[in-house]
Parts: structure tokens; C-alpha cells; sequence
């Protein structure tokens, strides 16, 4: 579920929301993974917390640049902790 019109729009954004779903900041539960993705509907990127059989548990919308730029952190996960 995306939950909001938030987007996160800079490479440190889009670090520090890793960092707080890594953190558990967020108070999620089940968190497996996190992926770049596009919505089906209209091809909006997002950032997608997913859990372990691949659900979303929470998006967040993100800039082109970020989505373009952004694959190689939400893949080896933030630099910053």
C-alpha cells in the first residue's frame, strides 16, 4: 500500500528510507525484502517494502532519477548506517 503523495525525490532520501526500513523506524513486521518498481495502472515508480511471499507492506513513490539511479542501493542495500 502506498500510503501517502510523498515522494522521494534525492539519492539521500530514498538512503535514508532504507536506512529506516532496515532499522525497523518504520513498525513493520515481516519485512523480506525492498524493490524499485512501477505501478501497473499509470507506470509510476515506487520503492516497495515487500514481505516474505512477496506482498507489499508499504510503498513510497519515487522520482524517475531516483528509480534510474537508486536500483544499485535498494539492491546492496544503504552505504550510511
Amino acid at each position: 500500500m502506498i500510503d501517502d503523495d510523498t515522494v522521494i525525490e534525492t539519492l539521500d532520501e530514498l538512503e535514508a528510507f532504507l536506512i529506516s526500513v532496515e532499522n525497523g523506524g518504520l513498525g513493520l513486521n515481516n519485512v523480506a525484502g525492498i524493490a524499485l518498481a512501477t505501478n501497473n495502472a499509470d507506470g509510476r515508480p515506487f520503492v516497495a517494502v515487500l514481505d516474505d511471499k512477496h506482498q507489499l507492506l508499504m510503498g513510497r513513490w519515487v522520482t524517475q532519477d531516483v528509480f534510474d539511479n537508486g536500483k544499485d542501493r535498494v539492491r546492496r542495500g544503504p552505504t550510511k548506517h
